[in-house]
C-alpha cells in the first residue's frame, strides 16, 4: 500500500500541481479546499500525512492543526505556508506540527519531510507498541481483593513523582511492582535503572553507584557511568535496599538530598534528576533499631510506603497466575500449552506459598516441562503441594469407602497431620501449635506415617 497525503490548502493551483507531484511520486493524494472539507475528509479516508495550509477562509490552518490534534494526536502535519514567520512556526511546532515549509514550494524538501514524517510516525507506533508490551508484561495480574487495591495504589501514585518504598517477602513481585509504577509515570520515556544491592559486595557498590574514574578502583582500568548517572531523568530501582552497608548509605543519602555526586577518584561534580523507588524484604524500622540502617535514609525514602501483599492473601489469584505461567513456558518451548485439572488447581489453592509468586512460577515451568500428558493432574504435584504424594498416604481418597469409623479416623488423622506439616512449609513447632498437639506427639505421627 501506498501512503496517502491529504492537501488541505484554498488555492487550487497548489491543489493540483503538488497533487500530481505527489501522485507521481507513488503516493495517493486526497484534496481539500478548506479547514471544514479537510476535517471531514480525514474521518472519511484516514490519510497517513496532512500537509496544511496556514492562511484559508474560515478555520485557518492554526485552528484546523488544533482540532486535527485533538481528534488524531498521532496524525503528522506538515504546515505550508506563503507567510512564514517565527511565531508562527512556533506557535505550529507546539500545537504539533511535525515540520513547516514556505512557499513557493520545493517539490524535493516536500518529499524529504514527508519520508521522515512518515518514518517518525512509524517509529511512534513501533514505541507505542513496545511500551504496550512492555506494560503487559509488568501488569499486576489477578482479581483478589489484595491485588486490586494494589493495582489502585499504583495507579494513584505512579503519575506523581513521589519516591516510594515498597516492602514484602522474596518472592512478591517487588521489581514488578517498581516497573509498574515506571511506566506509568511521567517518566516513562527514560530510563529505568535498577540496581541489588544484595547482590554486589559493598566495596564494588560504590562504585555500581556513582561510577568511578579511570585507575580509581583496583577491580577496572577504564572509567565508568554510575546507575545513578545512568537513571538521569528516569528513575532509579534500588532493590534490597536493607542490605546495603551503613557506609555506602550515609553517601546515598547525601546524594539523594543534593541530586549532586562525584565518580568515585573524581572531582567534577555531577547533577541528576532522578526518581528513586526502593525495596526490601526485611522490616527497616526493626533494622533501625538494630543499628543496620540509617534512619534518616529510611524517611527519605519512605515518602510513600507501599506494601506487596504475599500470595497467600490472595489465593483467589492462582487460577489466573497459572494460567499466564503455563502460557509463557509453551511460547518459551514452542510447545502446545499444558492445561490442569480442576483438582489439582483446587489443591494449588490450599498451599500457602512460602516462596510467593516465584515459587508458583517456578513450579509451572517444572510441570510444563516434567508432565508428559497435556493436562497437569493432581499425582503430578510433587510435595509439598500434594501431601498425598508423601509415602504411606492414599491416593484414591477412600475415607469414606471405609466401613471400620477408627480405621476413618486413622485415615483422616494422618492425612490432616500431612497436608497442614506441609502446607506449614514442614515447620514442626508451627504445625504442632495450629493443629493443637505438642512437638514430641506430631514427630512421632509423621516417623509413623512414613514407616507405613
Amino acid at each position: 500500500m501506498f501512503p496517502t497525503i491529504m492537501i488541505i490548502d484554498d488555492e487550487p493551483s497548489i491543489l493540483q500541481s503538488l497533487g500530481g507531484l505527489l501522485t507521481d511520486e507513488g503516493f495517493e493524494v486526497l484534496t481539500a479546499s478548506n479547514g471544514y472539507e479537510g476535517l471531514k475528509k480525514i474521518e472519511q479516508e484516514a490519510p497517513d500525512l496532512i500537509l496544511l495550509d496556514i492562511w484559508m477562509p474560515g478555520i485557518d490552518g492554526i485552528e484546523t492543526l488544533k482540532e486535527i490534534k485533538k481528534i488524531h494526536p498521532f496524525l503528522p502535519v506538515i504546515i505550508i505556508t506563503g507567510h512564514g514567520n517565527i511565531e508562527t512556526a512556533v506557535k505550529a511546532t507546539k500545537l504539533g506540527a511535525f515540520d513547516l515549509i514556505e512557499k513557493p514550494l520545493s517539490i524535493d524538501k516536500i518529499i524529504v519531510d514527508i519520508n521522515n514524517a512518515l518514518n517518525f510516525r512509524r517509529l511512534e507506533e513501533e514505541n507505542r507498541f513496545l511500551r504496550k508490551k512492555t506494560i503487559e508484561k509488568n501488569a499486576i495480574n489477578g482479581n483478589s481483593p489484595a491485588a486490586m487495591e494494589l493495582i489502585k495504589q499504583i495507579s494513584i501514585i505512579a503519575p506523581t513523582d513521589s519516591w516510594i518504598l515498597i516492602t514484602g517477602e522474596n518472592g512478591t513481585g517487588k521489581e514488578l511492582v517498581a516497573r509498574s509504577i515506571h511506566q506509568f509515570s511521567q517518566r516513562a520515556e527514560q530510563a529505568l535503572i535498577d540496581i541489588n544491592c544484595a547482590a554486589i559486595p559493598g566495596e564494588r557498590l560504590e562504585s555500581e553507584l556513582f561510577g568511578h574514574e579511570k585507575g580509581a578502583v583496583e577491580w577496572s582500568d577504564n572509567r565508568k557511568r554510575g546507575r545513578l548517572e545512568m537513571a538521569n531523568e528516569g528513575t532509579l530501582f534500588l532493590d534490597e535496599i536493607g542490605d546495603m552497608k551503613p557506609d555506602i548509605q550515609a553517601k546515598l543519602l547525601r546524594v539523594l538530598q543534593e541530586q549532586t555526586f562525584q565518580r568515585v577518584g573524581g572531582g567534577r561534580t555531577i547533577n541528576v534528576n532522578v526518581r528513586v523507588i526502593a525495596a526490601s524484604n526485611k522490616d527497616l524500622e526493626a533494622e533501625i533499631k538494630k543499628g543496620s540502617f540509617r534512619e534518616d535514609l529510611f524517611y527519605r525514602l519512605n515518602e510513600i510506603p507501599l506494601a506487596v501483599p504475599p500470595l497467600r492473601e490472595r489465593l483467589e489469584d492462582i487460577p489466573v497466575l497459572v494460567n499466564i505461567f503455563l502460557d509463557e513456558r509453551a511460547k518459551q518451548n514452542g510447545t502446545p500449552k499444558k492445561q490442569i485439572s480442576s483438582q489439582a488447581m483446587e489443591m494449588l489453592c490450599r498451599y500457602q506459598w512460602p516462596g510467593n509468586i516465584r515459587e508458583l512460577k517456578n513450579l509451572m515451568g517444572r510441570l510444563a516441562v516434567m508432565v508428559e500428558k497435556d493436562v497437569i493432574d493432581i499425582e503430578d504435584l510433587p510435595n509439598p503441594y500434594n501431601p498425598d504424594a508423601e509415602k504411606g498416604i492414599r491416593k484414591d481418597n477412600t475415607l469414606f469407602s471405609l466401613e471400620n469409623i477408627t480405621e476413618a479416623t486413622e485415615l483422616f488423622k494422618k492425612e490432616f497431620i500431612v497436608r497442614k506439616y506441609y502446607q506449614l512449609n514442614q515447620d514442626i513447632e508451627k504445625t504442632a501449635d495450629t493443629i493443637g498437639i505438642d512437638i514430641q506427639e506430631l514427630m512421632q505421627h509423621l516417623k509413623d506415617i512414613k514407616q507405613a
